[in-house]
């Protein structure tokens, strides 16, 4: 029952750490929605209720705040890929929870994952950053691959940049899969992982085995 003239509770002021991060959230949804022309610190101002000079309180620029999130996409990403391929188990089974979690992620992040995997910026110093950041996601992939056992054998050799080339075999193929994903929302979950697992598991399981296609 509501009393006459009460007065509604005060709202909880949220910590600067908790401002940036409904920033980050909205930013994101623009971002992706609009690309990174068609963003505008205005209304990601609005969706995160505050003013525009609030946002320029947690970052400086635009272009910032783009660089921002795209850094925070790899950072889970990574950090994702390295739980599970590094746990304890079986390389199938590594591998097959490390599919589902990005299908996971992808799924529950799907703003962040168009804006990460999806270069629609059309301005030339985003379009460096968004490059740059995929480029430091495939070394780093690269390295987490080079702790697997046999991973070598897929490119010929344990040098980084050999593994770098597997990385990106696996990060491009797994890139169309989201964006193909993010056109067809209707597919599910667990459809996609098995696509994943089938296209990416199956090679590289022989191939650790020894079973290596070498030219004549």
């Amino acid at each position: 029952m509501s009393i006459e003239g009460a007065s509604a509770p005060p709202r909880k002021r949220l910590s600067a750490a908790e401002r940036r991060e409904v920033i980050e959230r909205a930013a994101t949804e623009v971002f992706a929605t609009s690309g990174y022309h068609g963003a505008s610190i205005d209304e990601i101002a609005r969706r995160s209720g505050v003013t525009p000079p609030v946002v320029y309180d947690h970052f400086d620029s635009k272009l910032e705040l783009h660089r921002r999130l795209l850094e925070r996409t790899r950072d889970e990403l990574l950090a994702m890929w390295r739980e599970h391929i590094e746990r304890e188990g079986s390389a199938e089974e590594r591998l097959v929870g490390a599919m589902r979690a990005w299908a996971e992620y992808v799924e529950t992040h799907r703003y962040a994952a168009r804006m990460f995997f999806q270069d629609s910026t059309g301005d030339a110093q985003a379009r460096a950053i968004h490059r740059e950041v995929q480029d430091q996601a495939r070394v780093a992939l690269g390295a987490i691959l080079g702790r697997e056992p046999g991973a070598e054998y897929i490119a010929g050799s344990a040098e980084a940049e050999a593994l770098e080339m597997a990385a990106e075999v696996i990060r491009a193929g797994l890139t169309g899969l989201a964006i193909w994903w993010d056109e067809h929302p209707h597919v599910p979950r667990e459809l996609i992982v098995v696509v994943a697992v089938n296209a990416l598991w199956m090679g590289f399981e022989r191939v650790r085995r020894g079973d290596i296609w070498r030219p004549a």
